[in-house]
């Protein structure tokens, strides 16, 4: 049996769980990530969305375009991340999860876009843009 993976948002007003084990795990450089969260660098976990159960009345959503993050309207944190593009998966701030150093991440999404100040010599591979196929990738 698989056991679940846990999160919620700061002030735990808003939970999840996943009943399945993470189909992706990675970091993103790209601007969109960094003033959503405002970190240099972003970690994500990403989920089958029919997998997951997400509880709380205080989760808000913020679309752009195909795009809807999610997040917290009492403490502000970061949660979840959504892009219509590319099919039935949703992902989670890797920070956000109840165990996050269970999560390693697997490459490096956008680094055309990496600030030049972030080194992060890990060896992962490295995707110049998404490391995820969209049918309208800029």
């Amino acid at each position: 049996m698989i056991e679940p993976h846990t999160g919620g948002c700061r002030c735990g007003a808003v939970r999840f769980e996943a009943t399945s084990d993470p189909t992706h795990i990675s970091y993103c450089h790209c601007s969109d990530c960094r003033r959503a969260t405002g970190a240099p660098v972003s970690a994500f976990v990403g989920f089958d969305v029919d997998a997951v159960l997400v509880t709380g009345s205080t989760l808000k959503s913020y679309e752009n375009g195909p795009v809807s993050r999610r997040f917290c309207s009492v403490c502000g944190s970061p949660v979840s991340y959504f892009d219509r593009r590319i099919g039935e998966r949703i992902y989670f701030m890797l920070g956000a999860m109840d165990a996050p150093s269970h999560y390693k991440p697997a490459l490096h999404a956008y680094v055309r876009e990496q600030l030049p100040f972030v080194h992060m010599p890990d060896n992962l591979p490295r995707h110049l843009k998404s490391s995820v196929e969209r049918p309208e990738t800029d």
